[in-house]
């Protein structure tokens, strides 16, 4: 039960109750029974059989309401692209003939992706531009969209490089380069550049795949990716205190 004494502000007050609700609309919604090629570049394996597994996260450590805040946001941000891009000649297909978000199963649907979307045609960019080509998008707080401005996208943001990689060689999309577009959350201020097929990157990345979801199945715990707890990689890890409690 919430208190909503008189000492605390209104804006405490909303922002409760905001968040409550979208804890319990995330609470509600169907448990993923496969690995996400989104996540599959993040650093620790182990990490990715902990989210394979779908294991309780460390108490304290749900995601909270300002992080479901943030992700709407880049939800809202994604849909003001598209417009965007169609309202600047870019032939934009998010959707199937059936409604469904563009996307690739395998592994027995133990692997899936879903893409932002298929660019079948528009402006003549040059640069190596054609079509069609995959699109990504992502909305970042100020200091990472700097980091993605001045280093590019294999460098500031591998976890997105291994996702664009899988997708172009899944879906097929791999002729020509994708288009990965980044907005800057506190300026508006757009990112992109356009990403060649990394057929090599894709493959250890669906080697990886098959890799974690094996040893998951097989009760095989992956070795840690760092030997430290304080590493900052570790201590932003959900499944902290589980890992470090686990046998090595």
């Amino acid at each position: 039960m919430m208190d909503f004494n008189a000492s605390k502000s209104l804006s405490g007050q909303i922002t409760a109750l905001i968040d409550a609700g979208l804890q319990q609309s995330r609470a509600a919604q169907p448990r993923r029974t496969y690995l996400g090629a989104s996540r599959l570049g993040v650093a620790c394996e182990r990490a990715l059989q902990y989210e394979f597994a779908d294991a309780p996260v460390d108490p304290g450590r749900e995601t909270d309401g300002r992080l479901l805040r943030v992700f709407d946001r880049g939800h809202v941000i994604e849909d003001c692209m598209v417009g965007w891009l169609r309202a600047a000649g870019f032939e934009l297909r998010t959707r199937d003939d059936a409604g469904e978000q563009f996307g690739f199963s395998a592994l027995d649907g133990r692997l899936q992706g879903h893409v932002d979307g298929v660019l079948v045609a528009g402006p003549d960019l040059g640069f190596g531009c054609g079509y069609p080509a995959l699109w990504e998008n992502k909305c970042l707080g100020a200091k990472s969209w700097r980091e993605l401005e001045r280093h590019r996208l294999a460098v500031a943001k591998p976890v997105y490089a291994a996702q664009v990689a899988l997708y172009q060689a899944y879906l097929g999309l791999h002729a020509h380069p994708a288009l990965f577009t980044a907005v800057n959350a506190d300026t508006m201020e757009i990112h992109a550049e356009l990403v060649p097929f990394d057929a090599a990157l894709a493959q250890r990345m669906s080697d990886r795949a098959v890799k974690v979801i094996t040893a998951t199945e097989a009760g095989e715990l992956l070795p840690r990716s760092f030997s430290d707890p304080t590493h900052v990689e570790c201590r932003m890890c959900p499944w902290q205190d589980r890992c470090w409690r686990a046998a090595a």
